[in-house]
């Protein structure tokens, strides 16, 4: 009788002791806590990266439409700003422009001319004799004027009478720019007196008595159409 109540004791200990270890919660293990928390972990960083991505694509955004909206908008004088320095900003099909050449002068149209202050002169009078020089093209000339350049010649015929270089004391340069239509005048008082080349002496005179003697102005490789004078 005693055995049989302790068997039953410990079968009911027993059955109870079943019920209380299957109702009661079980804790998780280590290394269920380590793979929660690695999960999570991850899924902060998804999360994390997707929001940078998002504000840096915002950023971006916002940038290309700020310079897009600074290089479109006009300055102050209504015309977009082209930066310096940059040959691109140029259009490509602008021409360029044609350097316009120096317009030179055209010395066949300078021409020289002589003349004589009268037609006839007496016995006391002395002969003016003029060198002209003229610009007959469109643009400025510069004309050497000088001693170096100029020639009041006088003949007779085949007779040399006169030349104001066999006698000149100083050959110079006298540069001198004459404007188109313009002239430039040198004038030579010839004392009626007969000259050699290296100004050798020479006694003879020009004769008189209603001669007539031919006038020729040269300057350089330039010489004038004939002057008549007569000589009473």
């Amino acid at each position: 009788m005693g055995r049989q109540d302790n068997s039953s004791q410990r079968s009911t200990a027993s059955a109870s002791g079943s019920r209380t270890g299957s109702g009661a919660p079980r804790t998780p293990s280590p290394a269920v806590y380590r793979r929660r928390r690695l999960f999570v972990g991850i899924a902060l960083l998804i999360v994390v990266g997707l929001a940078f991505s998002v504000f840096a694509a915002a950023g971006a955004f916002n940038g290309t439409e700020k310079a897009s909206s600074t290089a479109a908008s006009p300055d102050a004088t209504g015309e977009a700003p082209v930066p310096s320095g940059s040959p691109s900003a140029l259009p490509s099909n602008t021409p360029t422009p044609t350097p316009t050449p120096t317009p030179t002068c055209n010395q066949n149209l300078v021409t020289v001319s002589a003349s004589t202050d009268k037609a006839a002169y007496g016995p006391d009078q002395k002969p003016l004799l003029s060198l002209k020089v003229t610009n007959g093209g469109t643009t400025p000339c510069e004309v050497n004027m000088g001693t170096s350049q100029m020639e009041f010649l006088v003949t007779s015929g085949a007779d040399r009478i006169f030349s104001s270089k066999d006698c000149q004391a100083k050959s110079e340069d006298l540069v001198k720019t004459i404007a188109p239509g313009a002239s430039e005048t040198a004038n030579f008082p010839w004392a009626m007196n007969r000259t050699l080349e290296g100004c050798k002496p020479i006694e003879a005179k020009p004769g008189g008595g209603g001669a007539y003697y031919i006038y020729t102005a040269k300057l350089g490789s330039k010489a004038s159409p004939k002057a008549v004078f007569q000589l009473n």
